[in-house]
């Protein structure tokens, strides 16, 4: 059952939403980033959008990811993300194993988080976005 699961905090873990140029303009991406001096292992990442777009309720599909193994101080592209969701509410449910113990955490994005002013450099990438952790 999950409430037997001891469920510690999750730390050195980070979520980052950034955008790129390339030849065929600006693209946005999602990545995790682990700042820990240890590898993650079966990584699931789960992401969805939802909330109230034009005065209708909207949700996008439900997107499953997962990455075998995540090296100590490394990153990994997740998946590409269309700015036409900036506007909803992005969740990514992000659960993971140190060794052999299970970590789990959900990183949300509001609407007003992707406003020009609150892009900044996220070092690790070097490329400028939202950094969540």
């Amino acid at each position: 059952m999950k409430k037997d699961i001891d469920f510690s905090p999750v730390t050195g873990v980070k979520l980052a939403i950034a955008k790129s140029e390339t030849p065929n303009g600006i693209e946005w991406n999602v990545y995790i980033i682990n700042l820990n001096l240890i590898e993650l292992k079966t990584i699931m990442i789960t992401s969805k959008g939802y909330g109230i777009l034009d005065g209708e309720k909207r949700q996008t599909s439900t997107l499953r990811h997962m990455i075998e193994e995540l090296g100590p101080e490394s990153i990994a592209k997740v998946e590409s993300i269309d700015p036409a969701v900036f506007n909803l509410t992005n969740e990514f449910w992000v659960s993971y194993y140190i060794l052999d113990q299970i970590f789990d955490k959900k990183f949300i994005f509001t609407p007003g988080s992707f406003d020009p002013a609150n892009l900044h450099r996220i070092p690790e990438l070097g490329l400028e976005g939202i950094l969540h952790s």
